[in-house]
């Protein structure tokens, strides 16, 4: 990988290698943008493949964090950190330490919290480290686990994907094909279960199957490899990234996706693809960012009922992308990064207004 040339390809300011060889701890920060203000993003832990695929999730998913935290309104740029390991074997205190005092070397240029393959409960090891950790457990300090949140954003999001559809923002009666059911996935079930849709589900891991099907014995289980080719009103992607792509889009049958899933374009032209389909895109970075909603505002003294009321406008912001969308004939997902760019550009010339250093807050 060319590191110097995507960077300036995509933006990035700045990529950090971390390796820590007490504990084994391979870390990769990645910070994409911070006009808005420090960075912040996830901790993935992942075991990948190679190097290279570790570094392209880290540069791909902080500058989709970097629009999200646009999207939203909150003064944080993108970044992401991503630990190279197997979740399921090499946690322990002593690796998330050592994180947390790599973290803490930017000193509050980037914080980080838990994301795929990590815990708020892993957190509070790196919290003895440094200050710049979030989304710790209540009894904690922290606002506690982000998956509630997400998916109450996603179901708000696709209430309004219903809402432009199909004329009523109840689910009712719809059929919602969701694929992964991890602590989004799982929520988002019951919301939607609530709401009266049919949901058919697949996930990799057999004890998610087994836990949902405890609690909703009445749903629909496809495996993996056959979602996309199920028949539905929406396709709702609440695991890895990526999975919208020349192979898989053709095989849907559905009128609406959205879901939790982070990056899930494979490349940005497969959001034009989806339009050309006649499927409507909910842009990832909008409807999932209940998460990112929620940590913003435990750094201003966590107000649970305030981040909910926050996130349900995720509803209004895809209704007004929608809008946009057709009025311009261009895809859900330019309209999303350009309006999130708009605010980016504005905030940094408003910038150019001078303030002595000692005024600065």
């Amino acid at each position: 990988m060319k590191i110097f040339n995507r960077m300036a390809k995509d933006g990035h300011e700045q990529v950090i290698f971390c390796y820590d060889k007490s504990t084994g701890l391979k870390l990769i920060v990645a910070i994409h943008d911070t006009t808005l203000g420090p960075a912040t993003g996830g901790c993935r832990m992942h075991l990948y493949n190679t190097e290279e695929e570790a570094i392209d999730d880290a540069l791909r998913l902080s500058k989709a964090m970097t629009f999200k935290t646009a999207a939203v309104g909150v003064n944080f740029g993108g970044g992401k950190c991503i630990i190279w390991g197997d979740p399921n074997t090499d946690k322990n205190e002593t690796l998330f330490r050592a994180l947390g005092r790599f973290v803490q070397t930017l000193e509050g240029r980037f914080s980080t919290g838990p994301d795929l393959g990590t815990s708020s409960e892993d957190f509070i090891w790196a919290r003895q480290e440094t200050p710049y950790v979030n989304a710790l457990p209540e009894e904690y300090g922290g606002s506690g686990d982000t998956s509630l949140i997400t998916a109450f954003g996603v179901w708000s999001g696709l209430r309004a994907a219903s809402k432009w559809c199909w004329g009523s923002d109840s689910l009712k009666g719809k059929k919602v094909a969701v694929q992964g059911l991890g602590k989004v996935g799982y929520h988002l079930v019951d919301y939607l279960i609530g709401d009266g849709a049919e949901c058919i589900v697949c996930d990799i891991a057999s004890e998610n199957i087994k836990a949902i099907k405890e609690k909703h014995p009445e749903l629909t289980v496809t495996e993996p490899q056959t979602i996309y080719d199920v028949r539905c009103n929406i396709f709702s992607p609440n695991a890895v990234g990526s999975i919208l792509n020349d192979q898989t889009i053709p095989r849907l049958k559905c009128e609406v996706i959205g879901g939790a899933a982070n990056n899930q374009l494979a490349e940005e032209r497969h959001g034009d693809l989806l339009a050309e389909f006649g499927i409507l895109y909910c842009p990832d970075f909008v409807i999932n960012s209940g998460g990112l909603i929620q940590v913003a505002d435990e750094l201003q003294g966590f107000n649970r009922e305030r981040a909910f009321k926050k996130t349900a406008d995720i509803y209004h912001r895809l209704l007004e992308i929608f809008r946009i969308s057709k009025e311009k004939n261009i895809s859900t997902h330019k309209v999303a990064i350009q309006l999130a760019e708009k605010r980016i550009q504005a905030i940094e010339a408003m910038k150019s207004i001078y303030i002595r250093s000692q005024d600065r807050k």
